[in-house]
């Protein structure tokens, strides 16, 4: 499967295929955007999708990748279960929680849940 944009609760969606190249750099993160350009209003990321570091906040990672969709104003939601990385980081939890207090990244189970965020 490609990404592909699709509309949720009638907003267009730049949904990420679970299959493709990994996100690990502020470079992957431009390409996404860039494809995002197309018509999208919110990239949705597999969690799989997203490199190891992204959910070490030490490396910087998460930092760089999550600026890179803020200066291009672009919604980043990371989809899927993140409880084995939260699990061991009070400061990615902290980070989750503050994301999805606001409107430019959150982090959720599924696109249902997606739909429901947007409604």
């Amino acid at each position: 499967m490609a990404d592909e944009i699709v509309e949720v609760a009638g907003v267009p969606v730049l949904v990420c295929a679970a299959d493709g190249p990994p996100i690990a750099s502020e470079q992957d993160a431009l390409d996404v955007i860039g494809a995002a350009f197309a018509g999208a209003e919110i990239v949705a990321v597999p969690v799989g999708r997203l490199d190891e570091r992204f959910f070490a906040l030490r490396s910087g990672v998460a930092g760089g990748i999550m600026q890179k969709f803020v200066n291009y104003r672009l919604r980043l939601v990371v989809v899927g279960d993140i409880t084995e990385h939260t699990a061991g980081s009070t400061a990615l939890r902290d980070l989750v929680v503050e994301s999805n207090r606001g409107r430019q990244v959150w982090f959720v189970d599924d696109l249902d849940a997606l739909a429901t965020r947007l409604s």
